[in-house]
C-alpha cells in the first residue's frame, strides 16, 4: 500500500513524549523520520525502565517505530552546521520540543530556518504555548494535567487527585502538531510556502476542558470531581456487579426506559425523580441509588448481556490484559508484530482502503543511521 507521506522528510528534534508522539504518527503514515538525539544516551524515554522492550523501554519502542536515529551533539557548531544543511537541503517538516530556548541559541528555529528555506514547515510543541509569562518554562504531562484543570475533575471528590492513567497531555500535543503540520503541508501544495505551526502542552489540556469550561461558563459552577459520571447525563457510570465493574450509559429518555424495564424496574421511567435527564441529574443519589443496589445483585456478564440485549450502551470494566486477549482487539488488528517477529507494538488508528499502515521497521538503535546526514549522501525517501 501506498502511504500519503511517502515523499515527505521529518526531522524529529524530539525527546520524552509529545513530538515523538508527532513523529511516530507521521512516520506511520510513510514520512521518512529521523530522530536527532543526543550522542550521550539518546532520548531520555530510551532507559524510562524497567520494564525493557528489545534493547530500550517499554515506553520508549512504543512511540518510535519506523522512525531513523542520528545523533548530533547540539554544542558542536560542525555537527549542527551538518543538521542545519541537512534540514535545508532534505527536509519538509521540523517538529521540535527542547527546551525553551535551545533552537534559538543553536540557531536551528524556525526563523533562522526558513529564512535559507521558505518552504520548510516548523513545529514548535512547547509546554505553555509561544506567547505569556510561562512560555519559557518547560513541563511534563503530569504538570499541565495538574495547571490545565484536568486533575480537578479527574477523580472522586474529597479522594488524593488522580492523573489520567495514559499521558493524554503529551500525546494529545503531538496529535495537534499532526494536523497542523497536515493543514500546513497542504497549504504548501497551493502557495510553495511552508510556515511555523505552533501548539503546546497547555494548550491542548485547555482544549480537553472545552466542554466543562461551557457548562461552568453557563453555570457559575466550578466543576467538580464526579468518579466515572458525566456531569450532564445520569445514568452514566461505573457500577459494581458481583465480580466486577459495569459501565451503564443511559444517555437519554428512550435509554432509561429501556434500561429501567431490563433491570426489572419499568415504574422507573415513570417516577418524576427519574422521568427526564434534567430530573435525573437532579436527582442524581437517588439515581445511582437505586441502580446500584439492582447492579451489585448480579454478576458483570449477566449485566453485559440483558443491556446489550435491550440496546442499552454497557461496556465491562476490562484491565489490560482482558482488552488485549478481547476478540474484538484481534478482530482489529491493532496490535503489530514487528518485522522480525520478536515484539508486538500498538498500531495507529487509521485504515486506509481497510489497510492499517504497517508496522514496517523496528525502533531504531542510538545513531543507527548517521549516515544519512553526511554530505553527499542521498536522502532515503522510502518506507522500508
Amino acid at each position: 500500500m501506498k502511504l500519503p507521506l511517502e515523499n515527505i522528510v521529518v526531522v524529529e528534534l524530539g525527546h520524552s513524549v509529545a513530538a515523538p508522539i508527532a513523529g511516530l504518527v507521521l512516520a506511520e503514515l510513510g514520512a521518512t523520520v529521523i530522530k536527532i538525539e543526543n550522542p550521550e544516551g539518546g532520548d531520555d524515554a530510551r532507559n524510562w525502565g524497567p520494564p525493557f522492550l528489545h534493547g530500550a523501554a517499554g515506553m520508549f519502542q512504543a512511540i518510535n517505530r519506523n522512525k531513523r536515529s542520528a545523533t548530533i551533539d547540539l554544542k558542536d557548531e560542525s555537527e549542527r552546521e551538518t543538521l542545519r544543511r541537512y534540514i535545508v537541503d532534505h527536509a519538509d517538516v521540523v517538529v521540535q520540543n527542547m527546551r525553551p530556548g535551545l533552537v534559538e541559541r543553536y540557531q536551528l528555529d524556525a526563523v533562522s530556518l526558513r529564512k535559507h528555506k521558505p518552504s520548510l514547515i516548523y513545529c514548535n510543541l512547547t509546554a505553555f504555548g509561544a506567547d505569556g509569562p510561562l512560555k519559557h518554562m518547560p513541563g511534563y504531562d503530569p504538570l499541565l494535567q495538574a495547571f490545565g484543570g484536568l486533575m480537578s475533575v479527574t477523580g472522586h471528590e474529597g479522594a488524593e487527585p488522580v492523573r489520567t492513567g495514559p499521558s493524554i497531555i503529551d500525546q494529545g500535543a503531538g496529535m495537534w502538531a499532526v494536523i497542523g503540520i497536515l493543514a500546513a503541508l497542504i497549504r504548501r501544495k497551493d502557495t510553495g510556502e511552508g510556515c511555523e505551526v505552533n501548539t503546546s502542552l497547555f494548550e491542548t489540556a485547555l482544549s480537553w476542558m472545552c466542554m466543562a469550561t461551557a457548562m461552568y461558563l453557563a453555570s457559575g459552577n466550578v466543576p467538580k470531581r464526579v468518579g466515572s459520571e458525566n456531569g450532564g447525563m445520569a445514568p452514566y457510570k461505573a457500577y459494581q456487579a458481583t465480580d466486577g465493574w459495569v459501565v451503564i450509559a443511559a444517555a437519554n429518555d428512550n435509554l432509561f426506559r429501556r434500561f429501567s424495564q431490563a433491570v426489572g424496574h419499568p415504574e422507573w421511567a415513570d417516577d418524576p425523580d427519574m422521568s427526564s435527564n434534567s430530573n435525573r441529574v437532579r436527582n442524581r443519589e437517588k439515581v445511582n441509588a437505586l441502580v446500584a443496589d439492582v447492579i451489585r445483585t448480579k454478576p458483570r456478564q449477566y449485566w453485559i448481556d440483558t443491556l446489550a440485549a435491550a440496546s442499552v450502551p454497557c461496556a465491562p470494566l476490562q484491565s489490560l490484559d482482558e482488552v488485549l486477549n478481547h476478540p474484538q482487539t484481534r478482530a482489529v488488528g491493532m496490535l503489530q508484530t514487528s518485522t522480525d517477529g520478536k515484539f508486538q507494538l500498538m498500531g495507529l488508528p487509521l485504515q486506509f482502503d481497510g489497510i492499517r499502515p504497517a508496522f514496517r521497521k523496528n525502533p531504531p538503535a542510538l545513531a543507527e543511521d548517521n549516515d544519512l546526514l553526511l554530505p553527499g549522501n542521498a536522502v532515503r525517501r522510502t518506507t522500508a
